[in-house]
């Protein structure tokens, strides 16, 4: 069984891993722990600068990182994104990197951690369930269309990996978001609860069985049981069958590791997960919508299914990056270049 869980939680989208299994240290050379390439090292006058902050939400203290444009001055009136990182995923990772480049066409942008996760508060560690994951976007709202020099009226959201789903679900709702773009989303309770490629059907109720004995336990005061809390060696890595899983080691646990960026998530997070799903209400998006996922990518028809079902919008456009994996998307100078430039012109288009 507790292969099982470990399978769920490397199909759960865009896998971290921990820090002591990290053998890339970039993060140790960035004054701000960044780890993508062309990361900010200082803040200097005239360039796109980033801003540490620290905001309450809901009793918790959340990390998050806001970036501004060069030559930013409070006094005048700037468009926003809000950009929500993957699952296992931090601010200092590909979520950052969205952020800088968007703020270098001329937005304010933020990227918090999720609570329970990350540099932000909560416990236990690790928590990872749907409300909370989309609360955080609603609050990196709150804070930023407060934010010196934001125009609330034009404000964006930007979800990559596990963020792209609950993004989806935040929108439904929020109707602050002026338009909704996602990369390489991945429907995180879908896979959950069936499995990558749908790979799990035949195990749903011995793993909610499971899920719920872990609740019971930390109800009880018990140890606190995680799925996904794992250390692969590199030939494990390889014999994994999917592109996402094998690429996905090597940016959280190598290329781009970070100390806060974590494979595992509390057991009982399943009872939450296995029950929802991205594309439910999706309906009720009446914004402008892109979705953004690679032609190779394994976890294409997440974005597939998604457009397919949001039918409350007629401004929607599925743009497939030829050549790109999901875990590419993150990184690979082309393929990020081919996605901030239909960013780029479907913001200025809506924002």
């Amino acid at each position: 069984m507790k292969h099982t869980i470990f399978r769920t939680a490397l199909l759960g989208a865009a896998v971290g891993m921990s820090a002591g299994a990290a053998s890339a240290a970039d993060y140790k050379q960035n004054p701000f722990t960044l780890v993508y390439e062309g990361a900010i090292t200082q803040n200097e006058a005239g360039k796109v600068n980033i801003h540490p902050v620290t905001y309450r939400l809901n009793g918790l203290d959340i990390s998050a990182n806001v970036y501004t444009p060069a030559n930013y001055d409070p006094a005048k009136t700037y468009p926003a994104v809000v950009v929500a990182h993957p699952n296992g995923g931090v601010k200092e990772q590909v979520a950052g990197l969205y952020a800088q480049r968007l703020a270098d066409k001329g937005y304010i942008t933020i990227a918090a951690d999720a609570a329970y996760q990350g540099a932000s508060g909560g416990e236990p560690r690790n928590v990872d369930k749907p409300a909370y994951r989309i609360e955080d976007i609603h609050g990196m709202a709150d804070f930023i269309t407060n934010y010196a020099g934001v125009d609330q009226q034009r404000l964006g959201l930007l979800g990559i990996c596990g963020g792209g789903g609950y993004s989806l679900a935040a929108a439904t709702t929020d109707k602050r978001f002026t338009s909704i773009a996602t990369v390489s989303m991945f429907n995180s309770g879908l896979v959950r609860r069936n499995g990558y490629n749908e790979s799990q059907l035949d195990t749903i109720s011995q793993r909610l069985q499971q899920a719920s004995d872990a609740r019971a336990q930390e109800a009880a005061g018990g140890e606190i049981l995680y799925a996904g809390d794992a250390n692969l060696t590199d030939e494990q890595i390889a014999k994994l069958p999917f592109d996402l899983y094998r690429q996905g080691y090597e940016y959280y646990w190598k290329t781009h590791a970070h100390p806060n960026s974590t494979f595992k998530y509390t057991m009982s997070s399943l009872l939450d997960l296995m029950r929802f799903d991205a594309t439910d209400q999706i309906e009720l998006i009446d914004k402008p919508l892109l979705m953004i996922a690679g032609t190779k990518a394994d976890s294409l028809y997440m974005s597939e299914q998604a457009f397919a079902k949001a039918t409350g919008t007629q401004d929607k456009e599925l743009f497939k990056i030829e050549g790109a994996t999901h875990i590419e998307t993150y990184w690979v100078p082309e393929y990020v270049d081919a996605a901030m430039n239909k960013l780029t012109a479907f913001y200025e288009k809506t924002l």
